[in-house]
């Protein structure tokens, strides 16, 4: 007898991340382990130049659900396509190694807190969310980059940057083929195509706690993806977010 899908599929990208895996992991297994469905983490190691490989295989190597992926192309687009192209759950989440979501906050996209929807985005802006130890700055840089977001490509939502995304994953393999970003915006383009072909996006209130050691820069990264998300836009009139066109069945031979 074949084993059902897992209900979630983790997908982790982790770029340089030998000192943060070691924290956040256990916590990922603990929450895990103490779930009634299954699922399954994809650690998708992105070029790394540190021990992160390694350490990721440690893991991997105390539960059968962890898996561990090398992606060579740089870019956290290109770690998510692979994951989230080798995931078999039903949902799958899209997380940031860090962790600035509490793992535990995963339940609300999930039945029975949350079904009804094709892809659900974290958001540190909707009714309930809540923001721990962020500076001003950083949250004046992401409004900005909101603001553009919404001009440029996707009204109506208020925080469509953060690194907690799910989709279903019918959805995810019917969008990912058109994904032609692996930067910081490659996540936009893809709630751009899905919204493109009518599938139901929602925001879900998180809580969110600031890190140090953040990766982002905001100046020179804001500005990378307000040109990548022009760059959606300039890929939209180009027609490359069009399903491809499946050929027409063969004629019938007539008798």
């Amino acid at each position: 007898m074949s084993t059902p899908p897992p209900l979630l599929s983790l997908i982790i990208p982790a770029y340089n991340e030998a000192e943060r895996l070691p924290v956040t992991l256990p916590a990922v297994i603990e929450f895990l382990d103490a779930q009634p469905y299954a699922s399954e983490v994809i650690i998708v190691n992105n070029n790394s130049r540190d021990n992160t490989g390694e350490i990721a295989r440690r893991f991997a190597a105390t539960r059968p659900y962890i898996r561990v992926l090398d992606e060579p192309a740089q870019g956290k687009g290109a770690a998510v396509h692979s994951g989230m192209l080798a995931a078999t759950g039903d949902y799958l989440f899209m997380a940031d190694a860090d962790f600035s979501m509490p793992v535990g906050e995963i339940a609300k996209f999930l039945p029975p807190a949350l079904g009804d929807y094709d892809v659900a985005i974290g958001s540190r802006e909707a009714p309930g969310a809540v923001r721990y130890n962020e500076p001003q700055y950083r949250h004046f840089m992401g409004r900005v980059f909101n603001f553009y977001v919404k001009v440029l490509a996707i009204p109506g939502f208020e925080d469509t940057q953060c690194g907690f995304k799910c989709f279903r994953r019918d959805v995810a393999r019917d969008v990912l083929p058109n994904q032609t970003i692996d930067g910081w915006a490659f996540d936009v383009e893809l709630l751009y195509i899905a919204l493109k072909r009518g599938y139901r996006v929602v925001e879900v209130p998180i809580d969110w706690y600031y890190g140090e050691n953040s990766r982002v820069s905001p100046v020179r990264d804001t500005i990378n993806m307000i040109r990548e998300v022009l760059r959606i836009r300039f890929n939209d009139l180009a027609g490359r977010y069009e399903r491809a066109r499946q050929p027409d069945p063969a004629p019938s031979e007539t008798r």
